[in-house]
């Protein structure tokens, strides 16, 4: 049996291949598998100074050579040559420089590792900086899609967006939807994923962006600017919590986010697959915040309580301590009809009031008697 030629490796068809594979511009993955050959040489070679290629399409030949300078006597062997090494090398006095060529089979593993690594990672970056560029502009929006396949043991689900294929985890979905061939749902594009296999586009329907881009879809008044959203915090597929404010005095911003006949915020909660949705007035008082976050419930009296001066040596311990322990915290008086309504079930609605607020809320019936219920984010 023939002995296989090694010099039947065809570098350029490959990387034109590959290209072709991840949809990367040649070029732009020839520069990153030159980086990690520069990587893989420097732990081969330690100290090496100037590294170059030539580069033979028509041969489909790829040669990599250390550069060196012809001295009498090497006091450095990564970048110098001795005269009589270098004769064969057609150099001819000292100064000159020659061009060693590299045996890359001959790297250690280590290098040969480095060299594996240093190309995947530059083939990821480069699709990375690929699906950037070609989707960037809808980064951190809401798009419509279309489902065309969902996983029989409902781990995931793949989407249609202008003629791609993009899959959607089921960490992304809302928990307990239904997602079904054919649906159009929205999604929201937060970014590149960054420590999957492959990177690819994110979408999610999961994270707090969502709802905020629902409500600039639907209130016109948040879409324009008359009306912001100040804080959200969500319980997915379950509840959240919408604080926002009003610059025009002549616009209600709960209003404006409930619509006529609760049309819009109804049409939200229809996309969050029947989540519930508590839309409040945001204020710069935290008391006056407070109370508006534990909504529906009424609140009789919010005490904040107050932290301490501090010294230096006392703010420099502080900040030592654990950001639990640091969390702003106040007492919610309501009426005791309505201690359970202020709780909520489980305890969501003074959590989600928490996280609405920064606050850590302890809630206390008007008549005092009353197991303490703290709750915080």
């Amino acid at each position: 049996m023939a002995k296989k030629n090694e010099n039947n490796f065809k570098p350029f068809e490959s990387l034109e291949l590959l290209a072709k594979e991840k949809g990367i511009s040649s070029e732009v993955l020839l520069e990153k598998i030159k980086t990690a050959i520069e990587k893989a040489i420097s732990k081969e070679h330690p100290g090496v100074k100037e590294i170059r290629y030539k580069f033979d399409r028509e041969k489909d030949k790829m040669s990599v050579y250390i550069v060196k300078t012809v001295v009498e006597e090497v006091t450095d062997e990564a970048n110098e040559i001795s005269v009589e090494a270098a004769k064969g090398k057609s150099a001819k006095k000292p100064g000159d420089t020659v061009l060693v060529k590299v045996d890359t089979k001959a790297f250690t593993r280590i290098a040969a590792t480095t060299a594996k690594q240093m190309i995947k990672s530059g083939i990821k970056e480069a699709e990375r900086s690929r699906i950037v560029e070609k989707w960037g502009a809808l980064e951190n929006e809401i798009v419509s899609v279309t489902v065309v396949r969902t996983d029989p043991k409902g781990s995931f689900a793949i989407v249609e967006l202008n003629g791609n294929e993009i899959p959607l985890s089921v960490k992304d979905m809302i928990p307990g939807e239904t997602i079904r061939v054919g649906d159009i749902i929205k999604v929201h594009i937060s970014g590149v994923s960054k420590d999957d296999h492959r990177p690819g586009l994110k979408l999610s329907r999961k994270n707090k962006e969502f709802v905020k881009r629902l409500f600039e879809l639907e209130v016109p008044e948040i879409h324009d600017g008359t009306v912001e959203i100040k804080a959200i915090s969500r319980e997915e597929g379950s509840r959240s919590k919408v604080a926002v404010i009003s610059h025009d005095p002549n616009v209600d911003a709960l209003g404006a986010c409930i619509g006529p006949n609760r049309a819009r915020i109804s049409q939200i909660c229809k996309e969050l697959s029947g989540e519930k949705i508590d839309v409040v007035l945001y204020s710069d008082d935290p008391k006056v915040f407070i109370a508006q976050a534990l909504k529906p419930s009424d609140v009789i009296s919010v005490e904040i309580n107050e932290a301490p001066a501090l010294d230096e040596a006392d703010e420099a311990e502080k900040k030592k301590q654990d950001k639990k322990a640091e969390k702003k915290s106040c007492f919610v008086t309501v009426p005791d009809s309505q201690l359970s309504l202020a709780i909520g079930n489980k305890g969501q609605n003074a959590k989600l009031a928490a996280k609405l607020t920064g606050y850590k809320i302890d809630i206390k019936p008007e008549s005092g008697f009353f197991e303490s219920k703290s709750e915080e984010e």
